[in-house]
């Protein structure tokens, strides 16, 4: 089992984030340290292993519990990267170039929906006799014979409608 635990550096601990890893198995071990500035974070967060980075998380809760005017521009930089960039939970679902692919793919559905259409309707048979012009023409004359609607409708005193007739 291996222990983690923030090393105290020569050089100030503001500026750096030290691991030291300390194993239990035995005397011959070797212990090996690695030094993260905490000015470029935000470029090696993604490649730090899991150790390093809960090592700079506990860093910078430590030196945020100190008054944050005596934090420098880096280490406030770093604990707000930490704390809310784009990693973890809040890292991007989707890979860059996605929403193009979303989007032509999109596009071709449309495509094949409107090739669909097409040809559905190209084996559709003749729309019916009563769609005609000359038929609705008719049928306005016929209302006219049977005096339909007299109040509001086709039938009615100065009535300026198209009555049957749709097109």
């Amino acid at each position: 089992m291996q222990a983690i635990r923030l090393a105290r550096p020569r050089v100030s601990l503001r500026r750096l984030a030290t691991t030291a890893q300390v194993p239990t198995s035995g005397p011959s071990s070797s212990v090996t340290a690695s030094v993260i500035p905490l000015s470029n974070v935000e470029a090696q967060w993604e490649k730090m292993s899991q150790s390093d980075q809960a090592v700079v998380h506990r860093q910078l809760e430590e030196l945020q519990k100190k008054d944050w005017k005596s934090l420098s521009l880096d280490e406030k930089k770093a604990a707000y990267y930490v704390a809310f960039g784009p990693h973890g939970p809040r890292a991007s679902v989707s890979p860059p170039g996605q929403g193009l692919k979303v989007f032509l793919s999109t596009l071709g559905l449309v495509g094949v929906a409107g090739l669909l259409t097409l040809a559905i309707r190209s084996r559709a048979p003749p729309p019916p006799k009563t769609i005609t012009r000359e038929w609705e023409e008719a049928s306005n004359q016929r209302a006219l014979e049977q005096k339909m609607n007299p109040i509001t409708g086709i039938s009615s005193e100065g009535y300026s409608g198209k009555g049957f007739v749709t097109k």
